[in-house]
Order: C-alpha cells, then sequence, then structure tokens
C-alpha cells in the first residue's frame, strides 16, 4: 500500500539532551535504548517527509529561542518532561513556546498544571464527580498522620511524579508503620510530596485520547500481569514500566482489554473522556484507570503527553483504532497546529 503524502513542515523536536538518539544506531539494540520513543519519532517524522531538528535541552532555552529565530519551524514537537530535571516546569517551556507564537504538540500549560498534581486534579474530579480512590497528601517538613477515612491497604506514591517513579512493591502498604516508612522513602529519595490512595484491587486500564475541542477517544487497552510471584501487587511498578528484562520474566505486557462487556467499555471511554474535559488537557493524553470485580471504575490520574514510541501502549491502542503510527503523529502535529492559547479549543 502506498504511503500518504504529507505536506512538509519544519520541525523542531525538543528533547533532553541525554535522550537524543545518535546519528549511526549501528549494534544498537533499539529495543533496550531510553531514547527508543525519541529514536521512533525523529525516524517516523523524517520517513514521512518532514525536514526535521532535533534540539537538545538541559537548563537553558537559547537553543529554543535561537532555532525558532533562524529556522522559523512550522511547529515544536515537545518530547520534554521536565525542565532543569524538575518535573513541574515542564509546563513552562510550553508557556515559552505560546509566549514565543510557536505552535507545539501535546497538552497545554494549565492543563499540565491541573494534571501533574496529582491531589489537585484528583480534587477536581471529584467535584465533577468522577469517581477516584480515597487518598490523603503528606507534605515534606509535616507529621505523617493518616486520616481515620482512608483505610487500607493504601498506594503511596509522588504527588507530582510520573512514569511510575518511586513506585515498587514496597509502595502498597497495610500499616501506620509502612505508611510513614514508604511516605519518607518518597520524601528523601524521590524529593516531592507524597500522596498515598486507597489500593483498588482490580484490572489496570489505560484509555487514550486526542484532541482539542473535539476528542477521540481510543479503545481500552489493560495492563497483563500473568506470572507474577503470588505475593505480589499486580501494580504498575517502576520495573513493570522500564525494565524489559523483567517485562518478560513476569510475562507482562499492555494490550487490548478483552472480554470486556461493551457497556463497560463505552463506559470506562466515557470518564475518560470526561476526566480530560475536566483538566482542561489538549493535544493527547493518556488516562489510567483501575476496574474492581463489581465493575466500579476508579480514576488513578491523567498523563498528558504520554510516551508515544511504536510499541507503548498509545500507539498500540491508536493502531487497533485504524490509526497506523504515522498518521497519529501527523494527527499530534496537526492538533498542535490548531491549539490556540487563547481559547480551549
Amino acid at each position: 500500500m502506498k504511503k500518504p503524502a504529507y505536506k512538509r513542515l519544519r520541525v523542531l523536536i525538543l528533547m533532553h539532551d541525554y535522550l537524543v538518539p545518535p546519528e549511526d544506531t549501528g549494534g544498537v539494540n533499539l529495543e533496550a535504548v531510553e531514547w527508543r520513543t525519541e529514536y521512533d519519532v525523529l525516524t517516523a517524522l523524517r520517513g514521512m517527509g518532514h525536514d526535521v531538528r532535533p534540539v537538545p535541552i538541559a537548563d537553558e532555552l537559547k537553543a529554543i529561542r535561537a532555532a525558532i529565530g533562524d529556522w522559523k519551524p512550522h511547529i515544536a514537537f515537545n518530547m520534554l518532561e521536565a525542565f532543569d530535571e524538575i518535573a513541574s516546569f515542564d509546563q513552562n517551556i510550553v508557556s515559552f513556546l505560546e509566549l514565543s507564537r510557536m505552535p507545539y504538540t501535546g497538552c497545554n500549560p494549565r492543563g499540565l498544571i491541573l494534571a501533574r498534581d496529582k491531589a489537585l486534579s484528583k480534587m477536581l474530579m471529584a467535584y465533577h464527580r468522577i469517581p477516584i480512590p480515597d487518598f490523603g497528601v503528606f507534605r515534606r517538613g509535616r507529621a505523617i498522620r493518616r486520616p481515620a477515612r482512608l483505610q487500607f491497604p493504601l498506594i503511596v506514591k509522588s504527588l507530582s511524579q510520573e512514569a511510575s517513579i518511586g513506585i515498587a512493591q514496597a509502595s502498597v502498604v497495610a500499616s501506620d508503620a509502612k505508611l510513614s516508612e514508604r511516605v519518607k522513602f518518597v520524601h528523601e529519595s524521590v524529593g516531592t510530596d507524597a500522596i498515598a490512595e486507597r489500593y483498588i484491587e482490580g484490572r489496570e486500564l489505560y484509555v487514550g485520547v486526542m484532541g482539542n475541542l473535539a476528542l477521540e477517544v481510543l479503545p481500552v487497552w489493560e495492563m497483563m500481569f500473568e506470572k507474577l510471584p503470588e505475593e505480589a501487587w499486580p501494580i504498575a511498578t517502576e520495573r513493570v514500566k522500564w525494565s524489559r528484562e523483567y517485562q518478560t520474566r513476569h510475562r507482562i505486557d499492555t494490550r487490548a482489554a478483552a472480554d470486556l462487556p461493551d457497556r463497560v467499555a463505552q463506559q470506562i471511554q466515557r470518564v475518560a473522556r470526561r476526566v480530560y474535559r475536566t483538566l482542561e488537557l489538549s493535544g493527547y493524553a493518556r488516562i489510567d484507570l483501575r476496574l474492581d470485580a463489581d465493575g466500579r471504575v476508579y480514576v488513578l490520574e491523567a498523563n498528558p503527553n504520554p510516551h508515544i514510541a511504536r510499541d507503548e501502549d498509545f500507539a498500540q491502542s491508536a493502531k487497533a483504532a485504524g490509526v497506523p503510527y504515522d498518521a497519529l503523529l501527523q494527527r499530534i502535529i496537526n492538533l498542535g497546529l490548531r491549539w490556540q492559547p487563547s481559547r480551549s479549543g
């Protein structure tokens, strides 16, 4: 089948300086490299005929400003998850692009702020009667006291970090002593405030959403834990998310959620759409949920600008919806070109 022709664009790809793929990838196991997503996006956009320029970013904006001024790109493809290694600064990069009148891919600054703070996003969802687990926030420098309403077991996470950073089997706790221990771990090792939420026993589901005004909701995807040790909690730990060896050993992968009745799948997709609207997201995002044995759906969090490597769940769910990888990247670009910062569409 002949590939579709795309209008040639000058695309600036903003990458972390330590994730820029080398020009020569001969002899490299591309399945294991940290820059797999960057490589997939870069090579795909070039293969589509776009004029692409990767820009490595560390702790200065000069490279972005210079590339915008000298090269006059049509759009910046934003692949940054932090600035100067501070995750909550990601929205500042996008704000800078808006001030520079530079179209960009992915989520707007307001949506990034609302989704990044897990407590704030949960309060907004609760206000709009979107089902969430009970939760409590534990700030650094304050006494660790569990609210009486917060019942065990609980799962303890960073309040602001994404990508399962700091999540391990020890994150699920069943006593005040273990809660205190894990909260201190997040405070000291991850370096952020902590959030503890009621652990929901059930299926781990993901739903991709794309759009600004009109939204497209992708098929429901599921993380499968087929060979975990009996004592292990089926949760998306840091090793589960990023260790290929661990995934292979325990037969962990993500795939289309099988045997979900249409009614349930549609309900989950409606909830994902409501979360996207409530948090004022744009571009594309993945909504993480749990489905318990009684058919109750709980939203865990929203992830703007999720990983979009070819074999990640977002791209795979898009493919299942009839959107191949090249077309997915082009849709993301088109959404960025259409986004208007002065309004929510």
